[in-house]
């Protein structure tokens, strides 16, 4: 399995280190949302913050989410639960800003942004995770949600969702910023469940597993409860993908309300952490908060998520 976020000399470090049992247990319990931002946009009313993106450097967890359009401020964690607002690390012209993702690349050390704005995805460049990111222009046209994905083999893929009419493509890339051929359409919003409130597959986030590939996605309207967390399967980057019978894998219920757009992390020990957001009620808004769970496997490959909210869970061992 790899990751994006971690590079191949910490997994070593990971697997090799040695941890009595009051290192790794710094938190015994959480409960859900573990990130609360109140905002405002004048063309939105009040907004909490979503659509996370997080990524491991240094023995910190930067957390990047949608916020007040105009940018992406960074949120610093070392324990997955308890976090503290950093500096603006971009800022936009133009309003709309939505969806971050960030890739630390390991070849040329720097770490790569890749924004929305305007039904665009663009890129961006900086030396740290909590740095000024500079910006490198538009990468995709018409589109949203973007996420770079490093494979083992150092090929690198970009994942993002067309926009308005919603499908999710996959473009080959020569490295962090220049396409290679064309990109290819992946899925689109056929199911019942991702239609509810509107047709909508967006948010891709790329896991692999024993060598598959697992295409997390989110489906339904993003600003009601009936946004959900679903994924597909394929023995290849480029697909073809075949949609978990069992979507949505996340979803209301349970006083839990359009739970969507993650990222994926692997604490040290191997277990998998998803990093999403809920609305705050079933109204239709986008007051959101971040959330976290465990993601875990089963015998047969299958891969499942439970959203809580409001209960103390056996917290994220970090150390």
């Amino acid at each position: 399995m790899i990751f994006k976020t971690i590079a191949a000399f910490v997994l070593f470090l990971q697997a090799t280190a040695v941890f009595s049992p009051k290192e790794a247990c710094a938190e015994k319990a959480y409960t859900n949302p573990v990130l609360v931002d109140t905002l405002s946009s004048p063309h939105m009313g009040t907004m909490g913050i979503g659509d996370p993106a997080v990524i491991f450097f240094e023995g910190k967890y930067y957390l990047y989410p949608t916020g007040d359009n105009h940018g992406y401020d960074v949120y610093i964690s070392t324990d997955l639960v308890h976090w503290e607002k950093g500096p603006r690390v971009f800022r936009s012209k133009e309003s709309g800003v939505w969806a971050p993702d960030v890739l630390y690349n390991p070849p040329d050390r720097k770490f790569y942004l890749y924004y929305t704005v305007n039904r665009r995805v663009g890129v961006a460049v900086a030396d740290r995770p909590d740095g000024t990111f500079r910006d490198l222009g538009a990468l995709v046209e018409h589109a949203i949600d973007a996420d770079m994905f490093l494979d083992e083999d150092g090929r690198y893929y970009l994942y993002y969702a067309t926009y308005p009419k919603f499908g999710i493509y996959v473009q080959q890339m020569e490295g962090p910023i220049t396409k290679k051929g064309e990109p290819i359409l992946l899925i689109r919003p056929d199911e019942a469940w991702e239609k509810k409130g509107e047709p909508i597959t967006e948010a891709p986030w790329m896991l692999k597993h024993h060598g598959t590939y697992h295409l997390l996605y989110s489906g339904g309207g993003a600003n009601t409860r009936y946004y959900a967390i679903g994924y597909a399967t394929s023995k290849s980057p480029l697909g073809p993908f075949v949609k978990y019978p069992g979507n949505p894998m996340m979803k209301e219920g349970c006083g839990v309300y359009g739970p969507g757009h993650c990222s994926v992390i692997e604490t040290p020990g191997g277990k998998l952490w998803i990093i999403y957001h809920q609305k705050k009620d079933g109204l239709k808004d986008w007051d959101r908060m971040i959330c976290i769970d465990p993601l875990w496997f089963d015998d047969q490959g299958v891969l499942h998520g439970r959203a809580t909210r409001g209960t103390p869970e056996p917290a994220p061992v970090t150390n």
